[in-house]
């Protein structure tokens, strides 16, 4: 059985979307499959168990997180 969880970000520009995903995208690894539309970042998580969906979703949260402090640091 695989679990799915999809996300969605949204920011005050289309360019401090991208910006943050580019930052993030180079962790996906095929684990996460994200994109930019319009001013939010749309992101997919795929897994083979809830516990391993959270792993990845933890570890893609805290990417997000830390590229939105350094975004808004600029």
């Amino acid at each position: 059985m695989k679990v799915r969880c999809e996300l969605s970000f949204e920011y005050p520009s289309k360019r401090v979307a991208s910006t943050v995903l580019k930052a993030t995208k180079v962790d996906d690894q095929g684990f996460v499959t994200s994109s930019v539309k319009e001013k939010s970042i749309h992101a997919i998580i795929e897994a083979e168990s809830v516990s391993s969906l959270i792993h990845t979703l933890d570890d893609y949260l805290s990417c997000v997180s830390v590229a939105e402090q350094v975004v808004n640091k600029s």
